[in-house]
């Protein structure tokens, strides 16, 4: 039997052949019963629920020759005529593959003439979502003022992205994932009628495999009877659809239990030459860590939820584990599937996820763990306490400091604008108004001036000469945050802050994101060998930022050569005796000349 062939074969022909959706089959039922049909349905949900067949289902209903009736016969022409797709007033558009305005003109235009073989016109869109801008205006004018012949059945798997105005002039019904349950007594069921022998457990997985789609357990079932001939076994089911037996996740989770990375990267190297999937492989080893773990938390729900393991084999290995450990497993197992996406290498990336759970106790670490538990805050001792005040109040000094620098920078003093004056005060204001404009015109959530004045500071060099370090180690932590960070540049750091400048905003925001840069942090203070914090910022403002500051400077130098009188010849201006013994006692630093 052909793959999807059970699935047609099975596929809901009456309300009552619906699995999983009772709600909306007995509120579709009182409408007809009632004479109360809506103009426009909504059906969404995930895929392989039944939206499509619900729609069809309900043409039939309402268009029975011995109805209008709560189920559909079957029996009588228009039902067969409908279920065979042969009505021309019953039509179902794929909305994927005709999406475009003119084709909902078409119906615009043809919604207006009466059926001409049925009660009602239906008109069944799948994949409603999928329709254009202008397509959704098109329609919405229809779904304003339809007809009273004339129903439609919007169907989608993502209603997020119809319009408002579509849903609202819709009666919306939500289908929801087939239960466990419900799904193996339904594959029970049909493989009783097609005279397969199936064990329950190969029934369950694959119930399980489908992720609450009916469509897929059945299509599943029809691939693996045509795989076995008729005879569906666990070891089958598991082998047909590539899934891992129970027995090679034991021996990867004894493996990783016992720190064996020779083992680990053997049970791998046997998992890649059996054709099987990285990403898939470390999916469901995630998810065998996870029924571990509902055996500690949860074992009544671990019976029901489980994947292949054996409950028994769980429980064994589930006691040599602690919860934190276990927690701290999945975490880094999801964290590298995220990763695995945008990797060149996913089995790279697989064994380097393993191997690091072998290497390392399974715990998440401080920049991967925002929250600590509770027994971690129980542990805490009135030294740690002391440690914490004390560095808050180092904190709190800083800032202090670094309030005062800014506003001493901010305003002249008079010793230098009088510095500055060299004998002409009408000079002096003009060098003070060109002094006083630095950055502010630069618009920054970081002060820069503290940033400007370290460029050339052995923190600053330091920091440049071992970025290449720094970027490494990100990319080993994490290559998601290594590919941001890579657009930045370092710019300056002080003793206890690096700046780095972005040339991309979004690369700046997502580096901004606490996780990323609590990560990002721990680096730069692991490298520098000190406690380092990272501040960001765009490489124009850094630019504006420096270019003010040396511009300011060159206005003060300037200002401080024109203020120098110079007599006509060129030659240096005289000075009086009493001035010349003044600059060698005290300095020209401290010596202000004034004309009276």
């Amino acid at each position: 039997m052909a793959h999807l062939a059970l699935y047609r074969a099975w596929r809901p022909q009456t309300f009552q052949d619906m699995v999983g959706q009772q709600h909306i089959v007995q509120t579709l039922q009182n409408a007809i019963r009632e004479n109360r049909l809506s103009h426009a349905y909504l059906f969404s949900g995930p895929r392989g629920t039944g939206k499509t067949s619900a729609a069809k289902i309900l043409a039939k209903a309402a268009n029975c020759e011995r109805g209008p009736a709560t189920e559909p016969c079957n029996e009588c022409e228009t039902c067969k005529r409908i279920t065979a797709g042969s009505v021309m007033d019953v039509v179902e558009i794929d909305a994927a593959s005709n999406r475009g305005v003119e084709e909902i003109r078409d119906i615009r235009d043809k919604v207006k003439y009466a059926p001409t073989e049925v009660r009602r016109k239906v008109y069944i869109i799948d994949e409603v979502h999928m329709l254009t801008t202008e397509a959704f205006n098109a329609l919405l004018k229809t779904l304003e003022e339809p007809p009273g012949h004339v129903m439609f059945v919007l169907a989608t798997t993502e209603p997020h992205r119809l319009p408002p105005t579509i849903i609202s002039r819709c009666q919306r019904f939500d289908f929801r994932r087939v239960s466990l349950e419900e799904q193996t007594a339904r594959l029970r069921e049909i493989s009783k009628a097609e005279g397969m022998t199936a064990e329950e457990e190969a029934l369950t997985y694959i119930a399980r495999l489908s992720d609450g789609g009916m469509r897929d357990a059945v299509s599943l079932l029809d691939q693996i009877a045509s795989f076995t001939g008729g005879n569906v076994t666990l070891e089958q089911a598991v082998d047909a659809t590539g899934g891992l037996p129970a027995e090679q996740f034991a021996r990867l989770a004894v493996a990783i239990r016992d720190s064996d990375v020779a083992a680990v990267l053997h049970e791998i190297d046997e998992m890649m030459k059996a054709g099987k999937s990285a990403d898939k492989c470390l999916e469901q080893l995630m998810h065998y860590f996870r029924d571990m773990l509902l055996v500690q938390l949860a074992p009544e729900a671990a019976n029901s939820s489980g994947r292949i393991a054996d409950p028994a084999d769980l429980r064994r290995l589930a006691a040599d584990f602690t919860r934190e450990r276990l927690f701290g497993i999945i975490d880094l197992l999801n964290r590298y599937q995220t990763e695995m996406k945008y990797a060149a290498h996913p089995q790279t990336m697989f064994e380097i996820a393993l191997i690091k759970l072998c290497t390392s106790t399974g715990q998440a670490s401080a920049a991967d763990t925002p929250a600590v538990s509770a027994d971690a805050s129980s542990a805490i001792t009135s030294a740690d306490v002391a440690n914490l005040q004390q560095r808050l109040a180092d904190l709190e000094r800083k800032l202090e400091a670094a309030v005062q620098n800014r506003v001493s920078a901010a305003g002249s003093s008079p010793a230098a604008n009088s510095h500055s004056d060299g004998g002409l005060g009408r000079k002096s204001s003009t060098a003070k108004d060109s002094f006083s404009a630095p950055v502010k015109t630069v618009r920054s959530r970081v002060k820069l001036n503290p940033f400007v004045a370290a460029r050339q500071s052995p923190a600053s060099k330091e920091l440049l000469a071992k970025w290449p370090q720094v970027l490494q180690r990100v990319k080993e932590e994490r290559v998601t945050v290594h590919a941001w960070l890579v657009d930045g540049e370092p710019a300056a750091c002080t003793d206890d802050t690096a700046l780095v400048a972005f040339k991309n905003t979004i690369h700046r925001e997502t580096t901004e994101k606490p996780a990323n840069k609590s990560m990002i942090e721990g680096v730069l203070s692991s490298i520098l060998g000190r406690p380092t914090a990272l501040v960001t910022v765009m490489q124009k403002e850094w630019q504006d930022a420096a270019a003010a500051v040396a511009g300011a400077h060159q206005e003060e130098a300037a200002a401080g050569e024109e203020l120098r009188l110079v007599p006509e010849d060129g030659s240096e201006p005289a000075r009086e005796p009493f001035i010349e013994e003044a600059l060698r006692l005290f300095g020209e630093d401290l010596v202000v000349i004034k004309d009276d």
